[in-house]
């Protein structure tokens, strides 16, 4: 793995910030990017088409943007949210400064940058939004969907974009049987060669998934 890889916890390189002029949630906003984070040159395809497919967040509660990059998922769910707590999850330092910086800069006090680490234990989310980093290898992201999925109130919703050529569909057979009885999932979208994936959770879990009985790869 390169050590300025946008999932690596510190890129190399100076921290250059950037000016980026950018619509999210229907206004058009001047935020700030920088290298060593996943797409610093603007919004990527798969997460527009993820907030083109999505339904409008719930208005409060704690939501979670899973991998936020220099923060487009998390500003959107805080701008069209502002009542909830938004989680801006990302091991990239760089990324949660990115994020902070934005955040600040719309005026935005309900968006919280944490290391995965820093996410308490007993926060559950009543939407899960995320666009997430495929490339760091099969184990390490079912290991992230195991962490994460299950944290969903009940009835709540997970929305993830994924490549076509990527995967997208064997992650949704993997997750089918993951989380079979617990979680249910669906294709809610295909677009510009990207799925976007429905999971719900269906059993109302006060407490994550253990093991399921499965193993991760």
């Amino acid at each position: 793995m390169a050590p300025d890889h946008y999932f690596s916890a510190q890129p190399s390189g100076e921290f250059v910030a950037k000016p980026l002029t950018v619509t999210l949630a229907g206004r058009t906003v001047e935020l700030q990017t920088a290298g060593g984070v996943f797409s610093p040159g603007g919004l990527d395809v798969g997460t527009q088409v993820l907030l083109d497919h999505v339904p409008p967040p719930p208005p409060s509660g704690d939501l979670l943007d899973l991998g936020c990059g220099w923060g487009p998922i998390a500003l959107t769910l805080a701008l069209e949210s502002p009542h909830a707590t938004v989680w801006a999850v990302d091991v990239n330092e760089r990324a949660l400064e990115l994020t902070r910086r934005n955040a600040a800069a719309l005026g935005l006090d309900n968006v919280r940058t944490a290391t995965p680490d820093e996410v308490p234990d007993d926060v559950r989310f009543m939407t899960i939004w995320s666009n997430p980093p495929i490339r760091v290898g099969k184990n390490e992201l079912h290991g992230m969907l195991d962490r994460w999925l299950p944290r969903l109130r009940e009835s709540a919703d997970a929305w993830l974009v994924v490549a076509r050529n990527l995967g997208s569909d064997s992650l949704q057979r993997w997750m089918e049987a993951r989380y079979q009885g617990e979680l249910a999932v669906s294709r809610a979208a295909t677009n510009k060669g990207f799925r976007v994936l429905r999971v719900r959770n269906r059993s109302g879990l006060t407490g994550p998934i253990s093991t399921i009985g499965m193993p991760l790869a």
